[in-house]
């Protein structure tokens, strides 16, 4: 079953983000992720305005979005924007379909 890593951000430093944000591609890919939505135009409809940066990403599996962000490569990469203060990040991978009873 599909599942979505969703992602939002607010960048601090450009400069610095887009060093992460280069490496990021192929990394997702190499894990048959796919780029559903990344940093294009939005419109917040509710809740805090914090982030300014969304990202969708589908992955064949659950396992394979949580697997790509554990990964050493996924992880060296968010370690440089982590470390240099170049943007703030919430994540979550989430599976498809209705859960809801």
């Amino acid at each position: 079953m599909p599942a979505y890593w969703m992602a939002r951000a607010r960048i601090n430093d450009p400069v610095e983000y887009k060093k992460y944000t280069d490496l990021v591609p192929d990394i997702i890919a190499d894990h048959g992720g796919k780029v559903l939505a990344r940093g294009g135009d939005y419109e917040i409809m509710e809740g805090p305005d914090h982030f300014h940066r969304f990202v969708v990403i589908e992955f064949p599996t659950l396992e394979a979005g949580v697997n790509c962000f554990k990964s050493d490569e996924y992880q060296k990469a968010a370690a440089h924007r982590r470390a240099n203060g170049a943007g703030e990040v919430q994540t979550v991978v989430v599976e498809s379909g209705d859960a809801t009873v």
